[in-house]
C-alpha cells in the first residue's frame, strides 16, 4: 500500500502539471486486467439479450437499451420489472434511480482521469461499475486512463454484440426463466466487488445490504429492494458512531485500544 499512496497524492496537483509516474505499474499489466474484466462482463450481455427478449421487448428495443443505457444493473432491473408485469413507467423509474449511482462514480473518476472537456461527454457513457472498479485501484493517472479506456471499449463492444446474439437466439432457448440468466449480471458485479471489501466495516455493510435485498424481495416490486439495500450504509455508520462514543466513554485501557483500532479501519 505504501507504494501506491505516494503517487496517488500527486493527483491533487495543478491541472496543468505533469502526469503521474507511470513506472509503478506496467501498461501491459493494466491492459491485461482491463481486458479480463471487459471480456468476462461483456459476454454476460448475452444473458441480458435473452432476458429482455423473454420479457417481451423487441430486438430493436433490446439493442437500443444496451447501446444507449449501457448499465447492466439498470437494464436487468427494467426488463425484470416488465417481465413481472410491472408498469413500464414504474419500471423505467426504478432503472433510472438504480443508475444514479453512476453519477457518483463520475465525480471521483473526473478528478482521477482529468480528461479534456471535449472527451468527457463520450467518457460519461462508460462510467459504470466495471470501469470504476478497474480505474480506482490504479496507482497513476496514466494507468487509470488506460484501465478506463480499455475496460470501457472492450465492454461496450462485447456487451452490445452479445446482446444482439442473445436477443436473436432467445426463441431457441425456450423458457428463459428456467435458465436463470437474469442472475448473471449481479453475479459478475459481486465478483468485482468482493476483492474491494477489505475492512470489517465494508464487509458488514455489504452483508447487511444483501440481507435487506433478499428480505424485501418477496414483498416489494422488482428493483425496489436493490434501492432500499443502500440503507445498509447509514445504518452501519450510525452503529459505528455509537460504538465509538461508548468506547470513548469507557475508563479501561482496553476500551481505548479498541476504539483506536476501530478508528484505524
Amino acid at each position: 500500500m505504501a507504494k501506491q499512496t505516494a503517487p496517488l497524492c500527486t493527483t491533487a496537483g495543478p491541472p496543468g502539471g505533469s502526469t503521474l509516474d507511470a513506472g509503478t505499474k506496467p501498461d501491459s499489466a493494466v491492459v491485461r486486467d482491463a481486458l479480463g474484466v471487459g471480456i468476462a462482463v461483456g459476454l454476460s450481455g448475452f444473458a441480458f439479450g435473452v432476458t429482455s427478449a423473454g420479457s417481451g421487448l423487441s430486438l430493436v428495443q433490446t439493442c437500443a437499451l444496451s447501446l444507449l443505457v449501457f448499465t447492466g444493473a439498470s437494464q436487468f432491473a427494467l426488463v425484470g420489472a416488465l417481465a413481472a408485469g410491472g408498469n413500464p413507467y414504474t419500471a423505467a423509474a426504478g432503472a433510472f434511480f438504480l443508475g444514479v449511482r453512476n453519477a457518483f462514480y463520475g465525480l471521483r473518476l473526473s478528478q482521477l482521469l482529468a480528461l479534456p472537456r471535449a472527451l468527457r461527454p463520450l467518457a460519461a457513457q462508460w462510467v459504470i461499475d466495471e470501469t470504476t472498479a478497474v480505474t480506482l485501484p490504479q496507482p497513476t493517472r496514466r494507468a487509470a486512463r488506460i484501465g478506463f479506456t480499455v475496460t470501457g471499449l472492450t465492454l461496450y463492444v462485447l456487451w452490445n454484440l452479445t446482446t444482439l446474439v442473445g436477443a436473436m437466439g432467445a426463441e431457441a432457448l425456450g423458457d428463459t426463466d428456467a435458465w436463470g440468466l437474469d442472475a448473471a449480471s449481479p453475479a459478475v458485479f459481486l465478483a468485482l466487488l468482493a476483492p474491494m471489501l477489505k475492512s470489517t466495516t465494508e464487509r458488514v455493510t455489504a452483508a447487511l445490504a444483501v440481507l435487506l435485498a433478499l428480505g424485501l424481495l418477496p414483498v416489494l416490486p422488482a428493483g425496489v429492494p436493490v434501492l432500499l439495500s443502500a440503507l445498509a450504509a447509514p445504518v452501519v455508520l450510525f452503529l459505528m458512531g455509537r460504538a465509538k462514543r461508548d468506547g470513548t466513554g469507557g475508563t479501561g485501557a482496553d476500551d481505548a485500544g479498541a476504539t483506536g483500532a476501530e478508528g484505524g479501519r
